[in-house]
C-alpha cells in the first residue's frame, strides 16, 4: 500500500470541489474527484491531471446508498484506505422570494437530503476507510449561514439572509460534526466544520466576494491539520465561528 495520502472530495466536478481536489493535489495528495456523473468525474479528473496532480474520478452520488457503498469498496479495492474525507457536495434550494415558514417541505426534505444525510451516509461508508489512515481527516463543508447565534444577533453580517433550508440544513451539519468529533476524540482522527466564505460559485451568485482559489483555502488548511490541530471545530480561515 502506498504512503502518499488519498483524499476523496464529493461535487468535486466544478467550483470549490474541484479547486480543494486541486490543492490538494498541489501538495502532493493523490485525489478521488467524486460527481454524480461518471464523465463529470472522468473530465474533472482529466483536467487536474493535465496539471500533474494525480487525480481520479469516482462516480458518488451522496443521494444513492447503493453509489456510495460502490465508491467505498472501489477505494478500498484500488488504494486500500482513505486519509481525507472533504464533504463538500451541497445544494441551495430555497425560494428566495419565500419567508422560512412559506418554504415547501420537499425543499426542505430535498436539502436535507443532500446536504445532511448524505453527508452522514458518505462518512459511515469512508469511517471504515479513514480509521485504516494514520491521521484521518474529515472536513464537512459547512456555512457562515448555518451559525445560529448569528442568526439570532440583530446586525450580524447574515441576520436578514433567511434561506430557512439552507440555513438550517448547514446548522445540523455543524451539530452532526460535533457529535462525530466526540466520538473520535480519543483516536487520531479530527472532524471539522468549514465555511468557505461568499464564493464566486454558481451557488454563490451575484455579489459574492471570493475568488474559488480562496474558497478552497479553508478546506485544505484542515483536511492537512497536524496533529495539535483542532477537532470539532467551525472554522472560516483559520478563526474560528460561533456556532
Amino acid at each position: 500500500m502506498s504512503s502518499k495520502k488519498t483524499a476523496l472530495v464529493t461535487g468535486a466536478n466544478k467550483g470549490i470541489g474541484l479547486e480543494t481536489a486541486r490543492q490538494l493535489g498541489q501538495k502532493g495528495i493523490t485525489v478521488l474527484v467524486g460527481a454524480r456523473d461518471d464523465a463529470k468525474a472522468r473530465r474533472a479528473a482529466e483536467k487536474l491531471r493535465k496539471e500533474a496532480i494525480d487525480a481520479h474520478g469516482v462516480v458518488i452520488d451522496v443521494n444513492d446508498a447503493a453509489s456510495i457503498e460502490k465508491a467505498a469498496a472501489q477505494i478500498e479495492r484500488d488504494y486500500g484506505r482513505l486519509d481525507i474525507l472533504v464533504n463538500n457536495a451541497g445544494v441551495m434550494l430555497d425560494d428566495t422570494k419565500k419567508k422560512p415558514s412559506e418554504q415547501s417541505l420537499e425543499v426542505w426534505r430535498k436539502t436535507f437530503d443532500t446536504n445532511l444525510f448524505g453527508l452522514i451516509a458518505t462518512t459511515q461508508a469512508m469511517l471504515p476507510l479513514l480509521r485504516t489512515s494514520d491521521a484521518g481527516r474529515i472536513v464537512n463543508l459547512s456555512s457562515i449561514l448555518g451559525s445560529i447565534q448569528l442568526h439570532a444577533t440583530p446586525g450580524s453580517p447574515i441576520y436578514d439572509m433567511k434561506m430557512a433550508a439552507y440555513n438550517v440544513s448547514k446548522s445540523a451539519v455543524n451539530a452532526f460534526t460535533v457529535q462525530l468529533a466526540y466520538e473520535l476524540k480519543d483516536t487520531s482522527m479530527k472532524v471539522n466544520a468549514a465555511h468557505p466564505g461568499w464564493v464566486k460559485t454558481e451557488m454563490g451568485g451575484e455579489g459574492a466576494t471570493m475568488e474559488i482559489s480562496d474558497g478552497a483555502k479553508t478546506s485544505v488548511a484542515l483536511a492537512t491539520l497536524g496533529a495539535d490541530g483542532p477537532n470539532g471545530a467551525y472554522v472560516h480561515m483559520g478563526e474560528t465561528l460561533p456556532w
